[in-house]
């Protein structure tokens, strides 16, 4: 006889009284003592929610402060078969497991989160993925946060545990585009400037803190990034409503590996942002869009 197909909870442990209030206050005295602070997200709905770098179990007891503290439900995927187990699968329903079975595949998994959000609309929900799957050293990501964010729709929330700023929770709400390489790509750039508890450990590799960008130039990197090509200077100037442009401004920021340029024949420079660019963008605005 099979056993019947789990669904996700309802209510977790980021309900009622335990999540509410005595976890709150907890989180709340260890994080001012600690000198942790959440990052409260301006998105409100659901979303696919990145965490990492993955390097070590405390991620995810500072992942969950900040979740408590701002009032967010969080969601993890696991093989079902664990929350069939008496007592351990009903804690684990309990603790925000999505159950996942072998036979469903990755659609059962869409199909299953695509139901749970059309019931708690505009709740704000985080579903987590570990793209990195491990604490230990890898050199590459699993892409499954990517299919589900596409097949349900939604945006992916990117979040940091960073010991280095002791910060913890959502820096950018990214919205999917038609190139998932690009895609990756780039947020996998901004994860380089994110200090994980043992950075020897995280891919892709820590590379140092964000520079710091004058207001200026991270409006130029935002101006570039919104014309989704290659744009000239005077382009530029015009999305600025700015009269004048400096080129060694353009220059600066090339010669800092965040914007390229390509010319041919002697023909006016055409700019586009680098990849390491676009990594910086996604921490210097918590989204990106066209009236943003």
């Amino acid at each position: 006889m099979s056993k019947k197909q789990l669904d996700i909870r309802d209510k977790t442990i980021f309900d009622g009284v335990i999540g509410k209030y005595f976890l709150k206050v907890i989180f709340k005295v260890w994080f001012k003592l600690s000198g942790w602070q959440p990052i409260k997200s301006d998105y409100e709905g659901a979303g696919v929610t990145i965490a990492a770098p993955h390097t070590s179990n405390w991620d995810v007891v500072y992942a969950m402060g900040a979740a408590i503290l701002l009032d967010i439900k969080i969601y993890f995927t696991i093989k079902e078969s664990w929350c069939q187990i008496p007592v351990i699968g009903r804690i684990m329903l309990w603790l925000g497991a999505i159950p996942v079975s072998r036979q469903a595949g990755g659609q059962g998994q869409i199909a299953r989160i695509t139901r749970f959000v059309d019931k708690h609309k505009n709740q704000q929900i985080f579903f987590l993925f570990t793209p990195e799957g491990t604490r230990g050293k890898v050199n590459k990501w699993k892409t499954g946060f990517y299919h589900t964010a596409k097949g349900c729709d939604l945006p992916i929330f990117l979040a940091k545990v960073d010991f280095k700023n002791k910060q913890s929770g959502v820096f950018h709400t990214f919205q999917l585009t038609d190139n998932m390489d690009d895609d990756i790509r780039s947020i996998q750039e901004s994860y380089k400037k994110i200090r994980g508890k043992y950075p020897e450990l995280q891919y892709p590799a820590y590379t140092g803190p964000l520079p710091e960008f004058s207001e200026l130039e991270a409006k130029i990197l935002k101006a570039v990034y919104l014309a989704r090509g290659v744009v000239s200077q005077v382009d530029i100037a015009a999305r600025l409503k700015a009269q004048q442009l400096s080129k060694a401004m353009l220059d600066f920021l090339i010669e800092k590996g965040f914007l390229e340029s390509t010319s041919a024949d002697g023909s006016e420079p055409r700019y586009r942002l680098t990849f390491a660019g676009k990594g910086c963008l996604l921490h210097l605005y918590p989204a990106l869009h066209e009236s943003g």
